[in-house]
């Protein structure tokens, strides 16, 4: 049923027809309806295995209205088609009233293909009271995803979602959770984060290696995700031990690089369907503006290395992105795009993505460190790049009639 509230409504009735599917059982219905002076204020159908579901509500407009003339009529109609049609007045028609008391939600469920993962979600499912109203998957053999549309009720969905995310874990499956209404509206944008997201590993090692201080910016790195200094300090602080390193490392680096299993696949499929595509990185923007030409993507952002004399100066140029940064240039983009946050995916790994990624219509954790994994819809680990199609409603089904390939 529609989202308007028709409760305490008089002279309101529902009907429901169901059956084996048809052809012009609708128009039937709907035709019988209008010869007898009904308004139809709302109408739900589907047909599933050939089984075939309608409800309705209507109002009668004429004052003279009578419910047993129509009764008749719908048992007739019924008897014909072989069908099942009952008619019930609104106020007694609990099905409405449970409805609008509904906290729905869509999980989706991913990972490598295996017995029992049905089974092992509605188990925990049905232990937070949560009633499962539909599943449908949308891939099958090597790789497996499902939709559960669910029904919270009185669940407590931080429990909930944390017991959902340890179930995962045990059975090496990905979960994310997302409210119906925000999985229903239209994502425009996937923002992505750019170390040990698109690109495989943190790109800062590979320069702190050349420079000859590998190990000291890895101690610098360890304090930050320890919280002992904030993102801009630690940042500051390793690119301050890069100095003197030559324009030429980082070109070779660059030809180098190596992208998540994946990615770039995922980034063709999207441009393809329409998605425009972003680049965040509290990396470095000699970087992004490669991976921008390579993989096509709409924006990108980095930090900006000094250079001076073919060679950094150890330090930064203007603001640098750090969490705040980050939400802010996702701003931006829906400001330009003309678009709202529920219509972005963001997808990061770090703390330094949090803020974007619990801002997004739909965050996910990418192999991501706990305190990301605790602020977004979801996560996905390290071979399941793919599945941010999946957590979009996109099938594989979707992909072979738009002949997209993505490993």
């Amino acid at each position: 049923m529609g989202n308007q509230s028709f409760l305490g409504k008089k002279n309101f009735f529902v009907i429901s027809v169901i059956g084996e599917d048809q052809v012009g059982i609708v128009s039937e219905v709907t035709q019988l309806l209008f010869r007898q002076g009904l308004n139809i204020v709302d109408i739900e159908q589907s047909v599933i295995h050939s089984q075939f579901t309608m409800v309705l509500l209507i109002q009668p407009l004429r004052p003279q209205f009578q419910p047993n003339q129509l009764r008749t009529s719908l048992n007739q109609l019924a008897k014909r088609r072989g069908m099942s049609i009952t008619m019930t007045p609104l106020h007694e028609f609990r099905g409405l009233r449970l409805a609008e008391m509904k906290k729905p939600y869509v999980l989706t469920i991913l990972g490598a293909d295996r017995a029992g993962v049905v089974a092992a979600f509605s188990k925990r499912l049905a232990k937070h009271h949560c009633n499962i109203e539909r599943i449908k998957m949308i891939a099958r053999g090597e790789f497996f995803a499902m939709e559960m549309w669910i029904d919270l009720r009185e669940a407590n969905f931080p429990l909930l979602r944390q017991d959902l995310a340890l179930l995962a874990k045990k059975i090496e499956m990905d979960v994310i959770a997302q409210p119906e209404h925000v999985y229903k509206k239209r994502k425009k944008v996937i923002v992505f984060d750019m170390d040990s997201t698109i690109v495989d590993g943190e790109i800062i090692d590979r320069m702190a290696k050349l420079a000859g201080v590998g190990k000291k910016v890895a101690s610098v790195t360890e304090r930050g995700m320890r919280g002992e200094i904030d993102f801009s300090e630690s940042l500051r602080a390793r690119v301050s031990l890069l100095k003197g390193l030559k324009i030429k490392s980082l070109e070779s680096i660059a030809k180098t690089v190596k992208l998540t299993k994946g990615s770039e696949e995922l980034i063709a499929a999207l441009k393809e369907m329409g998605f425009k595509v972003a680049l965040i990185s509290g990396g470095f923007r000699f970087f992004t503006d490669i991976l921008k030409k390579r993989l096509g993507f709409d924006y990108a952002f980095g930090n900006e290395l000094e250079i001076e004399r073919e060679r950094l100066t150890g330090r930064l140029k203007g603001r640098i992105i750090d969490a705040k940064r980050k939400a802010e240039l996702l701003d931006e983009i829906c400001h330009g795009e003309g678009i709202t946050r529920d219509e972005v995916v963001a997808v990061g790994d770090g703390s330094n993505d949090r803020i974007m990624v619990a801002n997004a219509g739909l965050g996910i954790a990418f192999n991501a460190k706990e305190i990301l994994r605790n602020v977004a819809d979801g996560a996905l680990t390290k071979d399941h790049m793919k599945g941010v199609l999946y957590c979009l409603g996109i099938s594989d089904l979707d992909l072979i009639k738009s002949k997209l390939r993505v490993s």
